[in-house]
């Protein structure tokens, strides 16, 4: 099945897309956390969102998640981590699921660059950010996994039922219970080495020798999710209808760029969307 858009992201400017899409009767696929955002959630105070005087970010996100609800969205939280052109749309791969859509709206934040050294060098030869699509590859090997939502414990799970040894990294406060080959590390990841592939990662403590790396974060560098995305300072050029340099993919929030704020996200979103619409219009006009 073709949907006409997936928006990726449930921050302000993917629920603003989300809802504008589901108005206009859209068959469309939201990809993002149950949640919402958990940015927002953790904000103190919100003085510039109208409607909301002095709101704690809770306030705000409770008001988001009751309006999704009762707009009937749902989301989907498969983790997106590539977007490929399929001909006149694009699959989104989602481990070892894909899905097709018209348009593509993406409101993930701000990007995250490779933060660890050597990580974006070693991509394919021991660094992954998919358990699915490669955990195969590590069957009775030892392996690390950076994590930083706990929405991603499954995947650790799932890799530990593959791999012998499992040095887990979690970046988030509470840790579910894993299974026993799964060894909780404290220790900050300073980087990656190896020659060919993968052999060991820098610790503060020293080196740990490893097969390979699983980096599961909300978000991957925009270079890795879609390839030939036009960016500047790390995010997304857009228009001011919110349209990148690849047809039928938008962008919206704060992976457009400062300034980083929530009535923006929201503003741009419903651009992002109105202009996915009307390419929608055009490509039922060209059938």
């Amino acid at each position: 099945m073709i949907y006409d858009s997936a928006v990726i992201g449930t921050g302000p400017a993917g629920l603003s897309a989300a809802l504008n899409l589901k108005i206009h009767n859209k068959n469309f696929l939201w990809f993002g956390s149950k949640t919402l955002s958990e940015k927002i959630r953790k904000a103190e105070q919100i003085l510039n969102y109208p409607g909301f005087y002095a709101a704690s970010g809770e306030t705000l996100q409770n008001a988001f998640m009751d309006q999704a609800e009762k707009m009937g969205l749902e989301i989907n939280e498969s983790m997106i981590n590539e977007i490929v052109p399929f001909g006149d749309h694009y699959a989104l791969m989602a481990g070892a699921d894909f899905f097709e859509a018209k348009t593509v709206i993406l409101a993930t934040g701000v990007s995250v660059k490779a933060t660890l050294k050597n990580e974006a060098e070693f991509l394919g030869r021991g660094v992954s950010y998919c358990a699915t699509c490669d955990g195969s590859l590590y069957r009775g090997k030892k392996i690390a996994v950076l994590c930083n939502n706990a929405r991603f414990e499954h995947e650790v799970r799932y890799l530990a039922e593959i791999a012998a040894d499992v040095q887990y990294f979690p970046q988030y406060p509470s840790i579910g219970v894993l299974p026993e080959n799964v060894t909780v590390r404290k220790e900050r990841i300073l980087g990656i080495e190896g020659a060919m592939k993968v052999s060991a990662l820098e610790l503060a403590s020293g080196k740990l020798e490893i097969d390979g790396i699983f980096i599961l974060r909300d978000s991957i560098s925009l270079s890795s999710l879609l390839k030939g995305l036009e960016t500047e300072d790390n995010h997304i050029r857009v228009n001011r209808r919110m349209e990148t340099n690849l047809p039928g993919v938008y962008a919206a929030g704060d992976c457009t760029g400062r300034p980083y704020q929530y009535t923006k996200a929201a503003g741009e979103g419903n651009v992002a969307s109105h202009s996915a619409l009307e390419y929608l219009d055009e490509l039922e006009k060209k059938v």
